[in-house]
């Protein structure tokens, strides 16, 4: 039986929801849809104008939490986003595709972000609103500190949230700044405003892990609880390998973070989403809780995979036990 879940009952808050539009988020997401096609912008719009759920985005960030360390963190982060790029040098340099993408362990080296990871763009993973010319997405990723993460969905969990975003930010236009000394043309993309391309697509291309139940990714070393950046260019990259290590199976048998959202926003079953099938959140239900405790994160928090240590030996585990599978 499942602990009791603090937050629940929830009753959203009927100021916020007499802000949100009367287009549904899931409709926006293509919930439902069999067909293939680039995406909508619902949520996070860097320009709330853009988007149909414009009063509602502008209401989270009216009522966030009133902590200087928040706040503080928010200021940091647009003064990264604020902060100049190089121009692009006149002569490009030369490298092997291979030898261009183990340079990116020089990142990780000097603690700009804990994973890098490098995969082709795809046409479906621009937005509608957006255009772009580049061919290759570079993925960072930057891990939480979960004594941190664990308070969520307190402001404690936000402002370490937000500070994961800084870092994400920052590597990304550390990144970009690198490839534009080198003569190669790079665009910072960071979220959550991110604004150009989806982010978990190419992340779960490049290798960094695969899709969990609630929505996010899960990856083997650090679970849900990192963030992404990432870097457009057309620098001659070697793409890195897709990895496959258990979860779609563990998610299907666990219900941690269905039985930790306070909306109900998570389901025991998938669901076909632009033409695929995959797991998601009800963007509709997630959306008050979401914006009335300033971002949540209680499902990335409660994942099993998120706790320090346990993703190593989980993936061993489900290796054993498809081996097992596979010789009898």
């Amino acid at each position: 039986m499942a602990a009791k879940n603090p937050h629940r009952p929830f009753t959203p808050d009927p100021e916020f929801l007499e802000a949100l539009p009367d287009v549904k988020g899931n409709d926006i997401n293509g919930l439902g849809e069999a067909e293939v096609r680039r995406p909508r912008m619902v949520w996070w719009a860097p320009d709330p104008d853009q988007i149909v759920h414009a009063e509602a985005q502008r209401w989270f960030y009216q009522h966030e939490t009133d902590d200087k360390r928040l706040m503080a963190e928010r200021a940091k982060r647009r003064e990264v986003l604020e902060r100049p790029v190089p121009d692009v040098a006149e002569t490009a340099v030369g490298r092997a595709p291979e030898d261009w993408t183990a340079a990116l362990s020089q990142f990780v080296e000097s603690g700009d972000c804990e994973m890098t990871g490098v995969t082709r763009m795809r046409p479906e993973w621009v937005y509608q609103h957006h255009e772009t010319d580049y061919e290759t997405v570079i993925m960072l990723g930057v891990q939480h500190d979960y004594d941190e993460l664990k308070s969520a969905p307190d402001v404690v969990c936000g402002t370490e949230v937000t500070r994961q975003y800084v870092r994400a930010a920052s590597a990304a236009k550390v990144v970009a700044g690198w490839l534009r000394e080198q003569g190669w043309d790079a665009q910072p993309v960071t979220g959550p405003m991110v604004g150009e391309i989806l982010m978990i697509p190419p992340a779960l291309e490049c290798g960094f892990g695969e899709l969990g139940k609630h929505g996010s990714l899960i990856n083997k070393e650090f679970g849900s609880a990192f963030r992404l950046g990432a870097v457009l260019t057309n620098a001659p990259f070697a793409t890195t390998p897709k990895r496959e290590f258990g979860v779609d199976e563990f998610c299907q048998n666990c219900r941690v973070c269905e039985d930790a959202c306070p909306p109900f926003a998570i389901t025991p079953e998938k669901h076909t989403v632009r033409g695929a099938e995959k797991w998601y959140v009800d963007f509709d239900k997630c959306i008050p809780f979401f914006a009335e405790t300033s971002g949540c994160a209680i499902c990335i928090a409660v994942c099993p995979w998120s706790r320090p240590g346990v993703g190593l030996n989980l993936a061993a585990k489900l290796a054993r036990r498809a081996e097992s599978r596979a010789d009898a």
